[in-house]
């Protein structure tokens, strides 16, 4: 089937998310410190690995039980303090905005003289498209839809599902951008979708469980993403039944 649009998620394809992530490890480290367990270093990335590795739903949950020792008042206590609309809205002032990756402006406006239509699919608040309008992106996609307007959280597959229906097209006609195995690739791949992995933040070194669960392709910054992207469009075209011989 040939391909006909492209789904990206925002952060890691789009918002590299770097001073974010690190805001939140420090946030995360005072929470639990606070809540009477001392922190190392090595203690935070371990428990950062184990949450990539374990395919957990909610990292930063998980990296909070580990590193209080899974005990749970503790781990209560330092998530609650983590999580507070006070704690995320002062996170949000110091980063001051999303933080675009490199190139990515070149790649949607690319992809869209390819003739191909752009959507979300990503995992945020319904107020990340102000943002994204605020950094001239928005307008480039044609899916405007995130898990906060609709309440579908990857890896739900109703999330792609909700993109794919209003871009107009089916699962097996799009590619799916992501920079997770367990919340891009599994639920795109069971759809049908092609998709490429950008290996990059948090969950940089996150590996498949099994052969099913491996993404089309791997990139590790914008150029390679647009290259992989139009190397699975010309597969899809190529293996087409309409393709001329």
């Amino acid at each position: 089937m040939t391909i006909r649009a492209v789904l990206f998620d925002v952060g890691g394809p789009i918002d590299t998310e770097e001073i974010s992530e690190r805001l939140i490890d420090r946030d995360i480290r005072l929470a639990v410190e606070t809540a009477g367990v001392r922190v190392t270093d090595e203690a935070l990335q371990r428990a950062s690995d184990e949450a990539v590795a374990s395919f957990a739903p909610d990292a930063y949950r998980a990296i909070i039980w580990s590193l209080a020792v899974r005990n749970e008042a503790v781990a209560r206590a330092a998530y609650a303090r983590f999580a507070s609309e006070e704690a995320r809205a002062a996170r949000r002032t110091e980063r001051g905005g999303i933080e675009l990756r490199p190139g990515i402006v070149d790649v949607l406006r690319a992809l869209q003289k390819d003739h191909l239509l752009l959507g979300l699919a990503a995992n945020q608040p319904a107020s990340i498209i102000n943002d994204l309008d605020r950094a001239g992106l928005a307008e480039l996609f044609q899916h405007r839809e995130v898990s906060g307007h609709h309440g579908y959280g990857k890896p739900d597959v109703r999330l792609f599902l909700r993109a794919c229906d209003d871009l107009g097209v089916g699962p097996d006609q799009c590619v799916m951008v992501g920079d997770r195995v367990d919340n891009d690739i599994v639920p795109a791949r069971t759809l049908g979708m092609a998709t490429v992995l950008l290996r990059t933040g948090r969950h940089r070194a996150q590996q498949p469980r099994s052969w099913e669960e491996q993404p089309d392709t791997v990139a590790f910054n914008t150029p390679e993403m647009l290259a992989a992207i139009r190397l699975l469009v010309g597969a899809r075209a190529s293996a087409s039944p309409f393709a001329r011989r």
